[in-house]
């Protein structure tokens, strides 16, 4: 298995390989071992479809070398690009629809199938077997689609409209997952403050949902990702600071700061409004840690709106920042508007955001220097074997850096007192001082 793109499509790959494990298929690591590759797409925008489109055409080299006898692909491209795929890459041998997941045994066994037509409209529950593929934590997808008008996306155009699942469906999910060793839980969906709009349960369902999920299990990290910020509730930020397991981070996607580009990307609120929403949870939540994306390059995007974007990052000041250049997607809004900017000139708008962020980056985290943390230990650090890495509990899986464990010993999975000696924009470097007595864990010597 091949997945790309988001945490939500990652789900999407556990569910396939949780299925075909219970259908007595072997799972390899190695592709060179299998018979059948999968490679679940992403279609976000045009570096992800241009990822995406290479690792299908790497599988197909090696299906050309004999290592391969089969190839599927699954996910975002197959319902938006789907029969496109088919025109232009022969060689691949099926088609596993959003909608399809739970039918993956049977497609690998008939050999393939064809593209299936129009958006998912489909959302799994508790009862779909998950391979987990990640190291102690789990991710949670609460709902699938999207209502939102974003101008500038086309997810709903193949993911479909907003739909919810269930509070006792995806308590007992979470129960699932806790009892397979997930020790931190991340909450995940498009639109993830709106949950269980659809289902009735007004505008607190996302806070009650978090409320059923700490009362039903004793998972000791809680987050949720991807908060819009007109429908977050207040009342969520009034948990966190009450409430330990429930982690104080916000993931709020902005986009853009300034009142015209938010218009045109049909984004609700300004900025005015933005920093007062982020001054009260900070004020509410005084731990918080924030996290924000931005597009940059949007058409009609000038040096005054983005310089707009820069004074605001500096005025806020993120712990966490991540951008994109604005991608043309066929369908949408924003394809058809006046004004495109010149791919040089994003891709420099783009290192200048990244650039003024970093100062700010680095003096959130030497803010943290000489302080003990909570920090989920994930195991040996990927480019050294003689360290640790891990997150706090304002590090977000796989997009927000790491905690370096440089002296003591702790299990993977474990949650540890670690003192934050040296940081860097991306890391912190630290020493287990904690908890003693716990078997595995080993603090640094005095």
């Amino acid at each position: 298995m091949v997945s790309l793109g988001c945490a939500k499509n990652l789900v999407d790959s556990e569910i396939l390989l949780g299925e075909l494990a219970r259908r007595g298929h072997v799972i390899v690591a190695d592709d060179g071992d299998a018979e059948t590759v999968i490679v679940n797409t992403c279609a976000f925008i045009g570096e992800a479809r241009q990822e995406s489109i290479d690792a299908i055409l790497d599988a197909v080299a090696r299906k050309g070398e004999g290592s391969v006898r089969r190839l599927l692909v699954a996910g975002c491209m197959v319902n938006r690009h789907g029969e496109e795929l088919r025109r232009e890459i022969p060689e691949i041998d099926g088609f596993i629809g959003l909608d399809q997941l739970r039918e993956v045994g049977e497609i690998v066994e008939l050999g393939g199938g064809p593209p299936p037509p129009g958006p998912s409209h489909l959302v799994f529950d508790q009862t779909a077997p998950r391979l987990l593929t990640t190291r102690g934590f789990a991710y949670l997808k609460v709902a699938e689609g999207c209502d939102n008008p974003c101008t500038f996306c086309a997810i709903p155009q193949w993911r479909g409209r907003f739909r919810s699942r269930p509070i006792a469906d995806l308590v007992a999910e979470a129960q699932r997952l806790e009892a397979g060793g997930a020790r931190e839980l991340c909450l995940i969906a498009q639109d993830t403050t709106r949950y269980g709009e659809d289902l009735d349960y007004g505008r607190h369902g996302l806070l009650r949902l978090v409320e059923a999920l700490l009362a039903g299990t004793t998972i000791p990290w809680i987050r949720f990702l991807y908060a819009y910020p007109t429908t977050l509730d207040p009342e969520l930020l009034r948990l966190m600071a009450g409430e330990p397991r429930f982690l104080p981070y916000l993931d709020i996607p902005l986009q853009h700061s300034h009142p015209q580009i938010l218009r045109a990307m049909r984004r609700g609120g300004s900025p005015e409004r933005y920093l007062r929403l982020l001054e009260r949870g900070r004020e509410l939540v005084p731990d918080l840690f924030l996290r924000t994306t931005f597009i940059v390059g949007f058409p009609g995007e000038t040096e005054e709106h983005f310089d707009h974007l820069l004074d605001f990052v500096g005025r806020v000041g993120f712990d966490h920042l991540g951008a994109f250049v604005y991608s043309p997607e066929a369908g949408t809004p924003a394809a058809q508007l006046d004004g495109a900017v010149a791919a040089g000139v994003a891709k420099r708008r783009w290192r200048r955001l990244l650039a003024r962020q970093k100062p700010i980056s680095l003096a959130r985290r030497k803010a943290l220097v000489g302080r003990s943390l909570e920090v989920f230990v994930e195991g040996a650090c990927e480019e050294s074997e003689h360290l640790l890495q891990g997150r706090h509990r304002g590090m977000a899986p796989d997009v927000d850096g790491r905690v370096l464990i440089n002296d003591g010993l702790a299990p993977a999975g474990s949650i540890v007192e670690v003192e934050i000696t040296d940081a860097y924009p991306s890391d912190l470097v630290g020493r287990i001082v904690g908890p003693h007595g716990v078997p595995g864990v080993v603090p640094a010597a005095a």
